[in-house]
């Protein structure tokens, strides 16, 4: 544990083998992280809810199974906040949305089960845009939240409260969601790192659903070892999950200084470096690969030339599947009813009218027009049709490459208010993050450096499918080499 470093701001690395050591109790570090959150909470706008008084008692509980020898795993008594849309027994679960602001989850999720049986101390239900559905949790029922390292910025989204909340010392990791980018973008513009595993590698089982083919959970860290001990804990196969793939799961954080038999093959997309990269972005990621090349790598270009139709075929299935899955919210089941419908159909538009925001309602109108009668093949049916070409132009770079490396996101952290009239410009932040998810690939981002006004820069590294271990390895070799995980915002 290091004497300087704020307990706080403290890697989970380091705390885990401060627990194990009895230099540090859990209690005493969740004391420390309720105290942070106390003291920047009103400014950063992170929390949708939290239950200090739970978090202590799960702690204690972690003291006494360390003291009876009983200890769980290297995440026991860590504090972890969720992105409020997974389900946490007995605690709020309303996914920044009117129509759930008073529902409380009667289950777990899969993966804060697994959480659970880690040892983890389950802190806290983090804010976001309204159903995953933004680039910047300004779409939030609830607040807008802030960007530590700018607070008249936005952390970017929708996992903006989960990114928010490491990068201010709230929690030591936390858990988001990502659709298309929702994780990697706000981990770019706060300054951590953040994980979209291999679709199917973790399970969605309890995750509330935005568009089932493309969402999937994963961790925020401070390091791409923090990030690998997360995902140790809650990767692996769940017959709750339809979707969940019964992988061989391996020691990812032994994978991070694993010998290798030759150089890696780091392929260049061209098409990711053309207009739209802020020259400041630009230059931190070109310094990236110069740094890799410099330790042995084999830089190659390679082409992705559908990359210029993913956004259109994102948007096109992304909505297609919320009008689906948001439909179950109704006020008849359970959420938001309206107190002033009179017939079953005044129960339906106005709890639906009432409960859902503008973003939330835009998008469930795109969705069902690409599905109705007449433009279903036009519009639907021709997405799918590019998603799959995407996907072969992955398949393809990757007879040539292990990894590719490119930008996260195409600008630093905006201002708030500055996107959110247009909702085409706030749909390109995530321009260089949409085709991993129509692909299905794992994909990171990595901090690579800071703005010359202070805001955090991220570099984005895509991995073959099921080859964490392999991603987590490259990345490691650029964090590990860099103490960009060692600057924090001044609140």
């Amino acid at each position: 544990m290091s004497a300087t470093t704020p307990l706080h701001y403290q890697t989970v690395a380091e705390l885990s083998a401060a627990l194990a050591s009895g230099q540090l109790t859990s209690v005493a570090l969740t004391e420390a992280v309720i105290a942070r959150a106390l003291a920047v909470e009103d400014r950063v706008q992170a929390f949708n809810s939290y239950d200090a008084a739970d978090a202590l008692a799960q702690a204690r509980a972690s003291d006494a199974r360390r003291a009876a020898g009983q200890v769980l795993g290297p995440l026991d008594g860590i504090p972890i906040g969720l992105k409020d849309v997974i389900a946490v027994r007995d605690q709020p679960l309303t996914a920044s949305s009117k129509i759930l602001a008073n529902f409380i989850s009667p289950y777990d999720a899969t993966v804060t089960a697994k959480l659970r049986a880690a040892g983890v101390v389950l802190w806290g239900r983090l804010n976001m845009d309204e159903f995953a559905m933004g680039s910047s949790t300004e779409n939030s029922a609830t607040k807008a939240t802030a960007n530590p390292y700018d607070l008249s910025r936005i952390p970017g989204g929708s996992s903006g409260g989960s990114a928010a909340a490491l990068a201010a010392g709230q929690a030591p990791a936390t858990l988001g969601s990502d659709t298309g980018g929702s994780i990697r973008q706000p981990a770019a513009l706060c300054g951590v790192v953040g994980l979209k595993p291999t679709y199917g590698l973790i399970s969605r089982y309890g995750l509330i659903a935005y568009a089932s083919s493309l969402d999937q959970i994963g961790p925020f860290g401070r390091t791409v070892e923090d990030v690998a001990m997360v995902l140790q804990a809650i990767a692996g196969h769940d017959e709750r999950d339809s979707t969940s793939f019964n992988a061989v799961i391996p020691d990812y954080r032994a994978a991070l200084t694993a010998p290798r038999e030759r150089p890696w093959r780091i392929g260049i997309p061209k098409e990711y470096f053309g207009a739209g990269l802020d020259p400041e972005v630009s230059a931190a990621v070109q310094a990236a690969i110069a740094f890799y090349q410099s330790r042995g790598a084999e830089i190659r270009e390679v082409s992705l030339p559908h990359t210029e139709y993913a956004l259109a075929a994102y948007y096109i299935i992304a909505t297609a599947e919320a009008s689906s899955n948001l439909a179950r919210f109704d006020g008849v089941r359970y959420g938001h009813r309206s107190a002033e419908a009179e017939t079953l159909l005044d129960v339906y538009f106005k709890s639906r009218a009432e409960g859902f925001g503008s973003e939330v309602k835009r998008r469930i109108i795109l969705g069902t027009y690409v599905l109705s009668s007449g433009y279903y093949d036009a519009y639907y049916g021709r997405a799918q049709k590019v998603r799959t070409l995407i996907r072969e132009d992955f398949i393809n770079a990757y007879r040539e490459v292990d990894v590719i490396l490119t930008p996260t996101a195409p600008t630093p952290a905006f201002k708030r208010g500055e996107k959110s009239e247009d909702p085409l410009a706030m749909y390109l932040a995530d321009i260089y993050t949409i085709g991993v998810n129509l692909a299905g690939l794992p994909a990171i981002s990595v901090p690579c450096g800071f703005t010359a006004g202070g805001l955090p820069i991220g570099l984005q590294l895509i991995g073959q499918p099921f080859a964490e271990a392999d991603l987590l390895a490259a990345a490691q070799v650029y964090d590990a080499a860099h103490d960009w995980s060692k600057r924090w915002p001044v609140l």
